[in-house]
């Protein structure tokens, strides 16, 4: 009797090593990376992608309304040409 008994607690521990080794470690291996994945995208996130212009455009995360450029601002050109006018006229 005592070695039946013996032989089950091995077979249970087997079993319970069988899981872990190729049930447990590969799930906890691969929760570890895609949580690193995860936590690297959001770092990257956070702290690079949302300042480019590019892909605040792609995600629609515009949200400063864009200024109408005022009536009166002077332009070079304008500038200019009314220098070249009034030249034309004091002559």
């Amino acid at each position: 009797m005592e070695s039946s008994s013996s032989y089950e607690l091995n077979a249970s521990v087997s079993s319970l090593e069988f899981l872990t080794l190729f049930l447990f470690r590969p799930l906890l291996a691969i929760i570890f990376v895609f949580s690193l994945l995860i936590l690297g995208w959001f770092l990257a996130w956070k702290l690079v992608l949302v300042h480019v212009p590019l892909v605040q455009e792609i995600f629609g995360l515009r949200k400063k309304p864009v200024m109408p450029k005022p009536e009166n601002r002077r332009r070079y050109t304008q500038i200019y040409n009314n220098m070249d006018s009034q030249s034309d006229a004091s002559q």
